[in-house]
Protein backbone atom coordinates (compact mmCIF):
# COMPACT_ATOMS: atom_id res chain seq x y z
CA UNK A 1 0.00 0.00 0.00
CA UNK A 2 1.22 3.51 -1.07
CA UNK A 3 1.75 6.07 1.30
CA UNK A 4 0.38 9.33 0.51
CA UNK A 5 1.67 12.42 1.41
CA UNK A 6 -0.93 15.82 1.74
CA UNK A 7 0.39 19.35 1.13
CA UNK A 8 -1.43 22.56 1.47
CA UNK A 9 -2.61 24.39 -1.71
CA UNK A 10 0.19 26.19 -2.95
CA UNK A 11 3.29 24.23 -1.61
CA UNK A 12 6.29 23.27 -4.00
CA UNK A 13 4.89 19.71 -4.01
CA UNK A 14 1.80 20.55 -4.77
CA UNK A 15 1.16 19.36 -8.10
CA UNK A 16 -1.03 22.14 -8.73
CA UNK A 17 1.05 24.47 -7.61
CA UNK A 18 4.14 22.97 -9.66
CA UNK A 19 1.80 23.22 -12.90
CA UNK A 20 0.66 26.66 -12.60
CA UNK A 21 4.89 27.72 -12.47
CA UNK A 22 5.42 26.08 -14.73
CA UNK A 23 6.60 27.12 -18.18
CA UNK A 24 4.44 25.17 -19.98
CA UNK A 25 1.38 27.35 -18.64
CA UNK A 26 -0.64 28.56 -21.43
CA UNK A 27 -0.87 32.14 -19.85
CA UNK A 28 2.98 32.47 -19.05
CA UNK A 29 3.61 33.78 -23.13
CA UNK A 30 0.85 35.92 -23.02
CA UNK A 31 1.12 37.92 -19.45
CA UNK A 32 5.31 37.79 -20.56
CA UNK A 33 4.08 39.30 -23.80
CA UNK A 34 1.35 41.77 -22.70
CA UNK A 35 4.23 42.80 -19.85
CA UNK A 36 6.32 43.78 -21.91
CA UNK A 37 3.78 45.41 -24.52
CA UNK A 38 2.64 47.36 -21.96
CA UNK A 39 5.66 48.98 -20.79
CA UNK A 40 7.02 49.59 -24.23
CA UNK A 41 4.05 51.31 -24.56
CA UNK A 42 4.78 54.00 -22.05
CA UNK A 43 8.22 54.01 -22.76
CA UNK A 44 6.83 54.79 -26.45
CA UNK A 45 4.23 57.81 -24.81
CA UNK A 46 7.03 59.24 -22.93
CA UNK A 47 8.99 59.07 -26.07
CA UNK A 48 6.97 61.11 -27.96
CA UNK A 49 6.82 64.07 -25.09
CA UNK A 50 10.18 64.22 -25.21
CA UNK A 51 10.00 64.68 -29.26
CA UNK A 52 7.40 67.15 -28.05
CA UNK A 53 9.63 69.06 -25.67
CA UNK A 54 12.68 68.80 -27.96
CA UNK A 55 10.89 70.32 -30.88
CA UNK A 56 9.36 72.87 -28.73
CA UNK A 57 12.49 73.95 -27.31
CA UNK A 58 14.12 74.16 -30.98
CA UNK A 59 16.39 71.45 -30.03
CA UNK A 60 15.82 69.18 -32.94
CA UNK A 61 19.06 70.43 -34.55
CA UNK A 62 20.77 70.41 -31.48
CA UNK A 63 23.05 67.17 -32.53
CA UNK A 64 24.22 68.18 -36.15
CA UNK A 65 24.68 64.65 -36.94
CA UNK A 66 22.94 61.10 -36.77
CA UNK A 67 23.26 58.71 -34.92
CA UNK A 68 25.88 59.84 -32.76
CA UNK A 69 25.80 63.60 -31.19
CA UNK A 70 28.90 65.68 -32.19
CA UNK A 71 30.78 62.20 -32.99
CA UNK A 72 29.86 61.38 -29.51
CA UNK A 73 27.53 58.47 -28.03
CA UNK A 74 28.07 61.13 -24.86
CA UNK A 75 28.93 64.91 -25.78
CA UNK A 76 30.24 66.19 -22.77
CA UNK A 77 31.66 68.91 -24.13
CA UNK A 78 28.78 70.61 -26.10
CA UNK A 79 26.03 69.40 -23.45
CA UNK A 80 23.50 71.94 -22.41
CA UNK A 81 20.07 72.47 -22.65
CA UNK A 82 19.32 71.26 -26.31
CA UNK A 83 22.00 69.07 -26.76
CA UNK A 84 20.53 67.59 -23.38
CA UNK A 85 17.32 66.95 -24.75
CA UNK A 86 17.78 65.84 -28.38
CA UNK A 87 20.36 63.62 -26.74
CA UNK A 88 17.80 61.83 -24.27
CA UNK A 89 15.49 61.71 -27.13
CA UNK A 90 18.11 59.45 -29.15
CA UNK A 91 18.73 57.82 -26.04
CA UNK A 92 15.22 56.78 -24.88
CA UNK A 93 14.62 55.63 -29.04
CA UNK A 94 17.26 53.12 -28.43
CA UNK A 95 16.30 51.80 -25.56
CA UNK A 96 12.54 51.43 -26.96
CA UNK A 97 14.30 49.74 -29.92
CA UNK A 98 16.17 47.21 -28.09
CA UNK A 99 12.57 46.59 -26.19
CA UNK A 100 10.57 45.91 -29.39
CA UNK A 101 13.81 43.50 -30.09
CA UNK A 102 12.96 41.69 -26.75
CA UNK A 103 9.00 41.88 -27.90
CA UNK A 104 9.91 39.80 -31.14
CA UNK A 105 12.44 37.42 -29.56
CA UNK A 106 10.08 36.69 -26.51
CA UNK A 107 6.87 36.72 -29.09
CA UNK A 108 8.66 33.89 -31.12
CA UNK A 109 9.65 31.94 -27.59
CA UNK A 110 6.07 31.67 -26.76
CA UNK A 111 4.60 31.60 -30.14
CA UNK A 112 2.96 28.38 -29.94
CA UNK A 113 1.04 29.83 -26.83
CA UNK A 114 -0.22 33.02 -28.51
CA UNK A 115 -2.46 33.83 -30.97
CA UNK A 116 -1.41 33.73 -34.55
CA UNK A 117 -1.47 37.68 -34.80
CA UNK A 118 0.42 38.00 -32.05
CA UNK A 119 3.78 37.40 -34.04
CA UNK A 120 2.65 38.88 -36.77
CA UNK A 121 2.45 42.04 -34.73
CA UNK A 122 5.18 42.25 -32.95
CA UNK A 123 7.25 41.98 -36.33
CA UNK A 124 5.26 44.77 -37.70
CA UNK A 125 6.27 46.82 -34.47
CA UNK A 126 9.94 46.48 -35.40
CA UNK A 127 9.19 47.11 -38.50
CA UNK A 128 7.69 50.47 -37.46
CA UNK A 129 11.19 50.84 -35.31
CA UNK A 130 13.30 50.61 -38.19
CA UNK A 131 11.26 52.76 -40.05
CA UNK A 132 10.92 55.37 -37.98
CA UNK A 133 14.70 55.49 -37.25
CA UNK A 134 15.07 56.22 -41.16
CA UNK A 135 12.52 59.05 -40.08
CA UNK A 136 14.36 60.22 -37.58
CA UNK A 137 17.77 60.56 -38.85
CA UNK A 138 15.95 61.85 -42.08
CA UNK A 139 14.29 65.10 -39.46
CA UNK A 140 17.96 65.92 -39.16
CA UNK A 141 19.91 65.44 -42.38
CA UNK A 142 16.81 67.05 -44.29
CA UNK A 143 16.76 69.92 -40.76
CA UNK A 144 13.34 69.53 -40.06
CA UNK A 145 11.49 69.34 -42.91
CA UNK A 146 7.99 69.75 -41.85
CA UNK A 147 6.81 67.07 -43.99
CA UNK A 148 9.07 64.53 -42.35
CA UNK A 149 8.87 65.56 -39.29
CA UNK A 150 5.11 65.08 -39.77
CA UNK A 151 5.55 61.44 -40.84
CA UNK A 152 7.90 61.10 -37.75
CA UNK A 153 4.97 61.69 -35.76
CA UNK A 154 2.86 59.64 -37.65
CA UNK A 155 4.92 56.66 -37.57
CA UNK A 156 5.46 57.19 -33.55
CA UNK A 157 1.51 57.00 -33.27
CA UNK A 158 1.36 53.71 -35.33
CA UNK A 159 3.83 52.29 -32.96
CA UNK A 160 2.20 53.40 -30.25
CA UNK A 161 -1.27 52.21 -31.08
CA UNK A 162 0.03 48.89 -32.32
CA UNK A 163 1.86 48.34 -28.53
CA UNK A 164 -1.67 49.14 -27.14
CA UNK A 165 -3.68 47.05 -29.27
CA UNK A 166 -1.10 44.18 -28.70
CA UNK A 167 -1.86 44.73 -24.83
CA UNK A 168 -5.25 44.94 -24.88
CA UNK A 169 -5.42 41.48 -27.42
CA UNK A 170 -3.62 39.46 -24.81
CA UNK A 171 -5.89 40.68 -21.67
CA UNK A 172 -7.99 38.13 -19.75
CA UNK A 173 -11.71 39.74 -20.66
CA UNK A 174 -14.58 38.29 -19.06
CA UNK A 175 -16.90 38.99 -21.99
CA UNK A 176 -20.59 40.24 -21.87
CA UNK A 177 -21.82 40.31 -25.24
CA UNK A 178 -23.26 44.05 -25.22
CA UNK A 179 -20.26 45.76 -26.39
CA UNK A 180 -20.88 45.24 -30.01
CA UNK A 181 -22.31 47.99 -31.09
CA UNK A 182 -19.28 50.86 -29.30
CA UNK A 183 -16.50 48.59 -31.38
CA UNK A 184 -17.01 50.44 -34.65
CA UNK A 185 -17.53 53.91 -33.10
CA UNK A 186 -14.11 53.23 -30.69
CA UNK A 187 -12.12 52.56 -34.16
CA UNK A 188 -13.73 55.58 -35.83
CA UNK A 189 -12.81 57.52 -32.93
CA UNK A 190 -9.47 56.43 -32.65
CA UNK A 191 -9.01 57.27 -36.32
CA UNK A 192 -10.27 60.67 -35.71
CA UNK A 193 -8.02 61.39 -32.72
CA UNK A 194 -5.04 60.16 -34.95
CA UNK A 195 -5.99 61.93 -37.70
CA UNK A 196 -6.52 65.37 -35.75
CA UNK A 197 -2.74 64.32 -33.73
CA UNK A 198 -1.15 64.23 -37.35
CA UNK A 199 -2.81 67.75 -38.15
CA UNK A 200 -1.55 69.07 -34.85
CA UNK A 201 2.01 67.87 -35.36
CA UNK A 202 1.72 69.65 -39.25
CA UNK A 203 0.62 72.98 -37.92
CA UNK A 204 2.86 72.60 -35.17
CA UNK A 205 6.43 72.11 -37.81
CA UNK A 206 5.28 74.76 -39.72
CA UNK A 207 4.57 76.85 -37.13
CA UNK A 208 1.08 77.74 -38.61
CA UNK A 209 -0.32 79.70 -34.97
CA UNK A 210 2.16 81.88 -35.17
CA UNK A 211 2.37 82.59 -39.20
CA UNK A 212 -1.54 82.68 -38.94
CA UNK A 213 -1.74 85.42 -35.97
CA UNK A 214 1.05 87.73 -36.82
CA UNK A 215 -0.93 87.68 -40.74
CA UNK A 216 -2.78 85.55 -43.12
CA UNK A 217 0.15 82.20 -44.14
CA UNK A 218 -1.35 78.99 -43.37
CA UNK A 219 -4.28 80.07 -41.67
CA UNK A 220 -6.44 77.75 -43.79
CA UNK A 221 -4.16 74.92 -42.07
CA UNK A 222 -4.46 76.18 -38.77
CA UNK A 223 -8.41 76.30 -39.91
CA UNK A 224 -8.37 72.47 -40.78
CA UNK A 225 -7.12 71.64 -37.58
CA UNK A 226 -9.96 73.63 -35.36
CA UNK A 227 -12.34 71.70 -37.86
CA UNK A 228 -11.06 68.72 -37.02
CA UNK A 229 -12.62 69.14 -33.87
CA UNK A 230 -15.39 68.09 -34.83
CA UNK A 231 -15.00 64.23 -35.97
CA UNK A 232 -12.13 64.19 -32.96
CA UNK A 233 -14.35 65.11 -30.30
CA UNK A 234 -18.08 64.08 -31.52
CA UNK A 235 -17.07 60.57 -32.15
CA UNK A 236 -15.52 59.77 -29.12
CA UNK A 237 -18.55 61.98 -27.36
CA UNK A 238 -20.76 59.54 -29.08
CA UNK A 239 -18.89 56.15 -27.98
CA UNK A 240 -19.52 57.50 -24.66
CA UNK A 241 -22.91 58.43 -24.41
CA UNK A 242 -23.67 55.05 -26.53
CA UNK A 243 -21.52 53.39 -23.49
CA UNK A 244 -22.93 54.96 -20.27
CA UNK A 245 -26.21 53.28 -22.26
CA UNK A 246 -25.14 50.02 -22.07
CA UNK A 247 -26.42 47.81 -19.67
CA UNK A 248 -23.94 45.14 -18.17
CA UNK A 249 -20.77 46.73 -19.54
CA UNK A 250 -17.72 45.08 -18.19
CA UNK A 251 -15.75 46.97 -15.76
CA UNK A 252 -12.51 46.96 -17.79
CA UNK A 253 -14.64 49.00 -20.60
CA UNK A 254 -16.50 50.70 -17.94
CA UNK A 255 -13.31 52.44 -16.43
CA UNK A 256 -12.03 53.03 -19.94
CA UNK A 257 -15.51 54.99 -20.47
CA UNK A 258 -14.17 57.31 -17.55
CA UNK A 259 -10.98 57.82 -18.42
CA UNK A 260 -11.99 58.89 -22.35
CA UNK A 261 -14.63 61.21 -20.48
CA UNK A 262 -11.94 62.52 -18.57
CA UNK A 263 -9.01 62.69 -21.14
CA UNK A 264 -11.13 64.15 -23.47
CA UNK A 265 -11.95 67.02 -21.10
CA UNK A 266 -8.49 67.80 -20.36
CA UNK A 267 -7.07 67.94 -24.34
CA UNK A 268 -9.80 70.43 -25.04
CA UNK A 269 -9.00 72.74 -22.05
CA UNK A 270 -5.74 72.47 -22.94
CA UNK A 271 -5.72 72.74 -26.78
CA UNK A 272 -8.05 76.01 -25.79
CA UNK A 273 -5.03 77.69 -23.29
CA UNK A 274 -1.90 76.49 -25.54
CA UNK A 275 -3.97 78.70 -28.54
CA UNK A 276 -5.12 81.30 -25.92
CA UNK A 277 -1.34 81.59 -25.33
CA UNK A 278 -0.24 81.83 -28.37
CA UNK A 279 2.30 78.54 -28.26
CA UNK A 280 3.86 81.07 -25.25
CA UNK A 281 4.17 77.95 -23.21
CA UNK A 282 6.28 75.27 -24.31
CA UNK A 283 5.15 72.98 -21.36
CA UNK A 284 1.29 73.23 -22.66
CA UNK A 285 2.34 72.28 -25.95
CA UNK A 286 3.64 69.36 -24.97
CA UNK A 287 1.03 68.23 -22.20
CA UNK A 288 -1.16 69.27 -25.79
CA UNK A 289 0.46 66.48 -27.84
CA UNK A 290 0.66 64.06 -24.60
CA UNK A 291 -3.01 63.91 -23.73
CA UNK A 292 -3.78 63.35 -27.29
CA UNK A 293 -1.75 60.39 -27.24
CA UNK A 294 -3.20 59.34 -24.41
CA UNK A 295 -6.53 59.39 -25.82
CA UNK A 296 -5.70 57.87 -28.29
CA UNK A 297 -4.32 54.36 -26.41
CA UNK A 298 -7.45 54.90 -24.70
CA UNK A 299 -9.49 54.63 -27.83
CA UNK A 300 -7.61 52.10 -29.12
CA UNK A 301 -8.22 49.58 -25.96
CA UNK A 302 -11.26 50.44 -25.94
CA UNK A 303 -11.64 49.35 -29.62
CA UNK A 304 -9.71 46.01 -29.35
CA UNK A 305 -11.63 44.93 -25.89
CA UNK A 306 -14.85 45.71 -27.71
CA UNK A 307 -14.19 43.54 -30.83
CA UNK A 308 -12.90 41.01 -28.44
CA UNK A 309 -16.13 40.82 -26.56
CA UNK A 310 -18.04 40.50 -29.35
CA UNK A 311 -16.03 37.84 -31.06
CA UNK A 312 -15.54 36.12 -27.83
CA UNK A 313 -19.37 35.77 -27.56
CA UNK A 314 -20.54 34.89 -30.68
CA UNK A 315 -17.74 32.60 -31.80
CA UNK A 316 -19.86 31.03 -35.26
CA UNK A 317 -17.77 32.87 -38.31
CA UNK A 318 -19.41 35.97 -39.86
Amino acid sequence: MTETTLHPPGHPADPSAIADRSPQSPTVGRDRVRWLARRLAVAAWLLMAIGSATRVANAGLACPDWPLCYGQALPWAQMNGQVFLEWFHRLDAAIVAFGTLGLVATTLRYRQELPRWTLPAAVGALALVVLQAGLGALTVTELLRFDVVTAHLGMALAFLALLVAITAGLTPQSPTGTASRLAGVATLGAIAIDGQSLLGGLVGSRWAVHQCLQGDQLCNLLGAHFWGLIPAVGLPVLLLVTAWRTPALNPQLRWLRGAIALLLVAQLVVGYSTYHAHLSLGWLTVLHEAIAAGLLSALVTFAVLAWRDRLISDPSPA
